[in-house]
């Protein structure tokens, strides 16, 4: 048979929507987005198959196809979603009909293929931030709520059972504890803003099934301790890291010390997308390959759900920029935190100022910079005033809020978040501040308290 029968012959099996999965034969096409219209279709591969056709190694491998009419020129791509790898092969001519093939692809056939390795947005994506966190994977969602929700979710957490978190986070926390059907507990806090490990072991029950330590303002929570109590009573943690990429605890990234780790990328995050995304990060593969299929609403496939789950699939276009946003990240958070260190030195004589505490043996990223200030509310419209911008993270703790009534909590409960609530304040901190920015901040903020 001559080399363009051969070429014409391989093209045609691969037509395009795939979903079949074989154990015996170890052919695997999980999932088939076809865009005919554009010329473009995506089939994907297993490890296996993807191996024998880079190595030019393929014989009777079986491969079932689907149905759609391909036109010619017709890119198709077969992608290797171990690694993200990608091969494309063009139709060159117009194909219809589905069938099972078992192919025979000589070496010099194979040889002759222009193999073009790039990679999904997506799946790039979460190598990336799987690298970065120091884990195996990283399973990309719609956000860092919908991240705790699907870990929750994945952990088999429901109603009945109880998590353990702190009262002075954002709402989402408690939100996605509550939406999966389970109680939230909260232990108040220390001075760092993080959950206070001394007095967790004291709200575990037999209903305890999870911590969510979060690592707030871009600081981690005391971990080793959390870790041990999920040892002792063999529980989950989940970290919440929505504001502390980067952040290293005993010189380990946050994101890869718990179970599994969750990440946000909203437009105010430092690693921010142009609108909602998220991740989930975990060492543990059972966990990983649940997570893809609860993402995409319980599929295994286009025509089997497994179970009822959400619609939170990464979106590409906010893939793709946070593929660019990623490379930066490290400069970013040297800048942060290099701000941080002048306002500490500049501050360290003030006694109206209660600094940040540091840790020798963490790594913070200060996603925000807060301070405990005298006369807190005076002080920001003072900064307003002067054209300086400033927040409060947060001004109500969780269990104050009018949708926590039924938690049973009430003023007092927790007394170092609600004390803190009502003295901190949130200071720029962005790494595009310039260092007359930051004298300006410096001195408006020394000459309100003279």
């Amino acid at each position: 048979m001559s080399l363009k029968k051969y070429l014409l012959f391989f093209a045609f099996l691969f037509l395009c929507s795939c979903a079949e999965y074989s154990k015996n034969n170890k052919t695997f096409v999980n999932q088939t987005n076809l865009f005919s219209s554009k010329g473009f279709a995506l089939i994907y591969s297993d490890q296996n198959y993807y191996d024998k056709i880079v190595n030019r190694k393929i014989d009777n491998t079986k491969l079932v196809v689907g149905h759609s009419k391909l036109k010619k020129n017709t890119l198709i791509k077969i992608i290797n979603p171990t690694n993200s790898k990608v091969l494309n092969l063009k139709i060159s001519k117009n194909l219809i009909y589905p069938k099972v093939f078992n192919i025979v692809i000589s070496k010099k056939v194979a040889t002759s293929l222009e193999l073009d390795l790039e990679n999904p947005y997506v799946e790039i994506f979460e190598q990336k931030l799987a690298d970065l966190c120091e884990v195996k994977f990283s399973v990309g969602v719609n956000s860092g709520t919908d991240a705790l929700f699907l870990a929750l979710q994945v952990l088999g957490i429901g109603p009945g059972d109880e998590v353990i978190t702190a009262p002075n986070s954002f709402v989402s926390t408690a939100s996605a504890i509550k939406l999966s059907g389970a109680i939230p507990r909260f232990v108040d806090v220390d001075k760092s803003y993080n959950i206070d490990t001394n007095q967790i072991e004291k709200q575990i029950t037999n209903k305890t099934k999870a911590i969510i330590p979060v690592h707030l303002t871009g600081r981690p929570a005391n971990m080793s301790p959390i870790i041990e109590l999920s040892e002792k009573y063999n529980i989950s943690v989940i970290e919440d890291a929505a504001q502390a990429i980067m952040a290293k605890y005993n010189n380990k990234p946050v994101g890869s010390i718990g179970h599994i780790g969750c990440f946000s990328f909203h437009p105010l995050k430092t690693l921010n997308a142009c609108g909602d995304a998220g991740a989930i990060t975990t060492n543990n593969k059972l966990i990983y390959e649940k997570l893809l299929t609860l993402r995409n609403l319980g599929l295994k496939n286009r025509n089997n759900c497994e179970s009822w789950s959400i619609n939170s699939r990464l979106d590409s276009i906010q893939a793709s920029i946070l593929n660019v946003k990623i490379k930066f990240i490290k400069e970013w958070t040297y800048t942060r935190r290099k701000n941080a260190e002048i306002y500490n030195k500049s501050f360290s004589n003030m006694n109206e100022i209660i600094l940040p505490p540091e840790n020798e043996n963490n790594y913070s990223v200060y996603h925000t910079y807060v301070i405990q200030v005298e006369k807190r509310d005076e002080l920001k419209q003072y900064l307003d005033e002067h054209g300086i911008g400033t927040a409060i993270h947060y001004p109500i703790p969780i269990h104050l809020q009018k949708v926590a009534n039924e938690l049973g909590y009430k003023e007092g409960s927790f007394p170092n978040a609600e004390k803190q609530s009502k003295n901190i304040i949130s200071l720029p901190i962005y790494p595009e501040l310039k260092n007359d920015d930051l004298t300006y901040i410096i001195q408006t903020i020394k000459r309100f308290y003279l």
